[in-house]
């Protein structure tokens, strides 16, 4: 192709369906038919669940809207010839909408604002959330709006009643708990099912409090571990997106666990929503597909 692919309108097509032959044939086909030029092509069949994943990423020297709207078509129709399809076309020019939430810790929010600042983490954050009031001038030093909402056991309905007004109007498209230290209701996780990432500290064996590193300390753990997963109902145990582990030892006080720790957390958290981001991820049952 003569234009170099920065002069060129990116996409990425997601599928995943019930095993069948001729999927990969039918997509190949179907972007050759509409004079796409394919960069990158990764499938998996899982032969437990019995469904087959598909991500690729093409680009179009023709992207009118007319051409778009043939393409988005033809694919809607192919996605129909097999069972229980899911997917879609995504132009990777227009960033996902994320809304990140946070409480007190910052070193979270502070490595996501980084890789965003970088262009490591292409998304549109359209607002920061908080139960908390100490991070909104880091917030609102980036340029970014913060809303302050305030939750007690008594206010959680309206608190949570608030967010999701303002994950609508904003409309976003992804939340991101970055270390937001209350617990979503069942009726907020079912309402965003698939659209809320969570980072959770995780350690062998496992350690629930308000000082979790403490208690790995006093129990000599060898690992320092950390899970990026979607949120569910089932607290801490939804579909796992990426994991991360640093070996540590008897010599590590407690700081230097804590500190360890969230190198860990914001390595986990960053990895996750860029595979997010770009589209690599599939859930499948109480499990990830994530095609890297």
């Amino acid at each position: 192709m003569s234009q170099t692919s920065t002069e060129l309108s990116r996409f990425a097509l997601t599928f995943a369906a019930a095993s069948e032959r001729g999927q990969t044939a039918a997509i190949t086909a179907l972007l050759e038919k509409h004079d796409a030029y394919i960069e990158e092509f990764t499938v998996f069949d899982d032969v437990l669940s019995g469904r087959f994943f598909l991500r690729t990423v093409f680009r179009l020297v023709e992207a009118t809207d007319v051409a778009l709207a043939a393409l988005r078509d033809g694919y809607a129709g192919l996605r129909n010839r097999f069972r229980e399809p899911e997917g879609q076309i995504h132009d990777l020019q227009r960033p996902m909408r994320v809304l990140l939430m946070v409480s007190r810790a910052d070193h979270c929010l502070r490595d996501l604002l980084d890789q965003w600042r970088r262009h490591e983490l292409e998304m549109d954050i359209v607002a920061v959330a908080s139960n908390h009031l100490d991070l909104g001038p880091l917030v609102i030093a980036e340029g970014l709006p913060f809303h302050h909402l305030p939750i007690t056991p008594d206010t959680k309905p309206q608190q949570e009643a608030a967010l999701l007004e303002l994950i609508e109007s904003k409309g976003a498209e992804l939340v991101v708990l970055a270390r937001y230290m209350q617990v979503l209701s069942a009726t907020m996780c079912e309402r965003l099912a698939g659209r809320v990432i969570n980072i959770h500290h995780s350690f062998l064996p496992g350690f629930k409090g308000a000082r979790p590193y403490e208690q790995a300390h006093a129990r000599g753990v060898k690992l320092i571990g950390a899970t990026a997963h979607f949120a569910t109902i089932d607290l801490d145990e939804g579909p796992i997106i990426e994991q991360v582990i640093e070996r540590v030892d008897h010599a590590y006080s407690p700081e230097q666990l804590l500190s360890t720790g969230r190198h860990v957390e914001c390595l986990t958290l960053g990895r996750a929503l860029r595979y997010v981001l770009e589209r690599r991820v599939f859930i499948n049952g109480l499990r990830t597909v994530v095609l890297r």
